[in-house]
């Protein structure tokens, strides 16, 4: 873990999940420091330029409103006559001078460090993160007031950022919900400028609205965090549910009031007697975490199988795997979605690997007392099933 992975798990504890999360905003002091070379403006160059990058992907956007693509693109026609838009440099960085900001839409699948830092968050706060991320020169501000239907976690990595905090006018809002939420109040609840390496944790619902309104440009990342709410464990259960007839079976829409009240009678008391378990939240999760889609990536050239190779590296892409012993004692890891039972020998080097860092077979091998060909096997499972990767070849 990097000095910024390191100082962003740091600040999102102690009695931040108890005291916070879910709850109220927090502002995180840090420094330069803190975000030394999680990504940087050369960084952005590189991505821009090698990746044909089009909306809602890349966008810039003024005054809440996109602004149109024709404005700062070129039309190319291949040869085979495919269209794309080529981003054109002389006027994106006009739109971008006038007040435009620019937003790269989940650059963690871009960047390797902020792709690290996703995960760590991901880790620690036991969720699904998207990194997106906004630059801005001037004043105005590319979103106006607004709020996000999740929670987020905000890094500043250059410049200085305002912020103006308007609060939740409505509790826990939705993307799909019954009620828009009131407009905000006109005055802000509170207002402060993130620094480099600052950070700041925001609710779902709250209005806000930000400028880099220092005299400065301003680069920073919005982790959004995916959230789980009583609309999704009632789904859930639909799902678990259907065991039961009374949930498979047809509605009578064409029999007696008194039918109909029964079935829905029994529907109720199998809902209640299901909410009624203690441990009916904690499932949920736990099946959640067992069933996290892991990040793609492929392990080529390997694709029937692991060479066995000491210097080969593999590590894990899931981040709420659990590894534990069944009734026999054999180690037994659940990740992706999948469950894999392997024999004993092999829990040395299951062990090492959940801690999602790359090791290379040779030391994998040594540590749980295998030969590299039976580590390469054991790995070799993992990869192709998606829950592994080779991290890089010779």
């Amino acid at each position: 873990m990097t000095a910024l992975h390191s100082a962003v798990v740091a600040r999102l504890g102690g009695d931040f999940l108890a005291g916070a999360f879910g709850r109220t905003y927090r502002v995180m002091p840090g420094d330069t420091e803190d975000v030394a070379g999680v990504i940087t403006w050369g960084d952005l160059n590189e991505i821009v330029a090698r990746h044909r990058l089009e909306p809602p992907r890349l966008r810039l956007s003024t005054g809440g409103e996109t602004v149109p693509l024709d404005t700062y693109s070129v039309r190319e026609v291949t040869r085979r006559r495919t269209v794309w838009n080529r981003l054109h440099p002389a006027p994106l960085h006009a739109e971008l001078a006038a007040g435009a900001s620019l937003v790269v839409d989940a650059i963690d699948e871009l960047h390797p460090g902020v792709e690290a830092l996703a995960t760590e968050l991901e880790a620690h706060l036991r969720t699904r993160v998207q990194v997106n991320l906004y630059a801005s020169w001037t004043s105005r501000e590319g979103f106006g007031v607004h709020w996000d239907d999740h929670d987020v976690v905000v890094v500043q990595v250059d410049g200085s950022k305002r912020w103006k905090l308007y609060g939740p006018t409505r509790t826990a809002p939705l993307h799909r919900d019954t009620t828009a939420p009131e407009p905000p109040p006109e005055d802000p609840v509170a207002e402060f400028v993130l620094t480099p390496g600052d950070m700041l944790y925001l609710p779902r619902g709250w209005w806000h609205s930000v400028s880099a309104s220092e005299g400065e440009r301003s680069l920073h990342l919005t982790c959004g965090l995916s959230v789980d709410t009583g609309a999704d464990l009632i789904v859930w259960l639909s799902e678990v549910l259907r065991d039961h007839e009374i949930v498979r079976a047809d509605l009578p829409r064409f029999r007696s009031a008194k039918e109909q009240m029964n079935t829905a009678s029994e529907l109720r008391d199998l809902l209640v007697r299901e909410l009624s378990d203690p441990n009916i939240i904690n499932q949920y999760f736990t099946l959640r975490d067992e069933n996290q889609r892991a990040r793609f990536r492929t392990s080529l050239p390997h694709v029937d199988g692991l060479p066995a190779d000491p210097a080969l590296s593999v590590r894990m892409l899931t981040t709420r795997h659990d590894l534990r012993r069944n009734a026999e004692g054999h180690p037994v890891l659940t990740a992706g979605g999948e469950t894999f039972t392997f024999a004993e020998a092999a829990h040395p080097l299951l062990w090492i690997l959940t801690d999602r860092r790359p090791h290379a077979l040779g030391n994998l091998a040594s540590a749980s007392g295998l030969t590299v060909e039976q580590a390469a096997g054991v790995a070799w499972e993992l990869v192709k099933k998606q829950v592994a990767a080779v991290d890089g070849d010779r």
